[in-house]
């Protein structure tokens, strides 16, 4: 098991690495259709936008949290 303590490293790893695979994959098959390296292409697309999401998430997470406690009404 990992420690508690590093969940928000855990949270943004999977988190981005989900979406850019999914976002990804739908952006690569739309720009070039069903081709035969479309996997390839795929994996190449989602290896350069997870490196870029990751740290981007570790950096928004905490402020899209803060800023959903400034919008949301306090619990009674």
């Amino acid at each position: 098991m990992i420690a508690r303590r590093y969940s928000p490293l855990l949270f943004a790893l999977i988190l981005s690495g989900v979406m850019t695979l999914l976002v990804s994959g739908l952006s690569t098959f739309r720009a070039v259709g069903l081709v035969p390296d479309l996997t390839q292409l795929w994996l190449g697309a989602w290896l350069s936008s997870w490196c870029i999401a990751f740290p981007l998430v570790l950096v928004i997470a905490p402020l899209t949290r803060r800023l959903v406690e400034k919008l949301v009404q306090p619990s009674p």
